[in-house]
């Protein structure tokens, strides 16, 4: 098992890309800490992992709240003395380009993607200090390499998360933490439904989707897990500051 013994922390844990990576890494011998503002499938997600018999603890909670993350850490800290991962899978979109886009979607975009992601990080860089070792997993997108329509305020945080993992990659370096991101593609996640039912024709909005990746359908949240799983485990232990792209030939069509 890739991660045995390992504690990690994934936030937006209840479904999509984060509840496929809570699983995966409690496969791979991993304790986590689950964060997730929706309470039923964060406890039903968490339920299954106990009767499977993985060490779970979870935090209802909004991850851009500061007190949250630390909160967070110290769940983690307290129950098993150390923090190795922290995937900060939490997000949103609204839709809506530079003119349509209101002020209040604008920041709380932002804050969910950029605030959360930044908080939890240093909530648990700390404890990834004093260990000497550490692995953080950012989740950007395609998006913010590509650019796209009408999604001005989700593209932009992205773009954000990208800059945030390349210095903190930097600045973290010589402490033994690794920092690096991943750029999904279209997943089929409640976040890409969501997305292509604002179109006054969602079907035709999917096809539009899944027509720009070269591999010719939509990816799974379990391929991103993957992808998580590498850059949570020591096979990945000379790779920090990387842009790992898991969408379906999407930048390179």
């Amino acid at each position: 098992m890739r991660l045995k013994d390992k504690v990690a922390a994934i936030t937006g844990a209840a479904s999509g890309i984060g509840g496929a990576t809570a699983l995966l890494f409690a496969q791979n011998g991993a304790r986590l800490l689950l964060a997730d503002r929706d309470h039923a499938p964060l406890e039903t997600l968490a339920d299954e992992l106990r009767a499977a018999g993985h060490d779970v603890l979870t935090l209802v909670c909004d991850v851009a709240d500061p007190g949250a993350a630390e909160r967070g850490a110290q769940l983690a800290l307290g129950a098993w003395g150390r923090i190795d991962v922290l995937m900060t899978a939490a997000g949103f979109s609204t839709g809506g380009n530079a003119l349509t886009t209101s002020i209040e979607n604008w920041h709380a975009v932002l804050r969910v993607h950029l605030d959360g992601t930044w908080l939890w990080a240093r909530a648990v860089l700390p404890a990834m200090q004093a260990q000497g070792s550490g692995s953080i997993i950012t989740v950007a997108s395609q998006l913010a390499r590509a650019g796209g329509r009408n999604n001005t305020a989700y593209i932009t945080a992205k773009g954000g998360i990208l800059a945030l993992t390349k210095t903190m990659s930097n600045d973290f370096a010589e402490s033994g933490i690794r920092v690096n991101a991943l750029l999904p593609g279209a997943i089929e996640t409640p976040l890409l439904n969501r997305s292509f039912n604002r179109n006054a024709d969602p079907d035709a909005a999917r096809e539009r989707s899944r027509a720009r990746h070269p591999i010719g359908r939509l990816g799974r949240p379990e391929e991103v897990a993957d992808a998580a799983l590498y850059l949570a485990g020591d096979a990945a232990a000379f790779t920090t500051g990387l842009e790992l792209a898991v969408d379906g030939g999407w930048l390179a069509g």
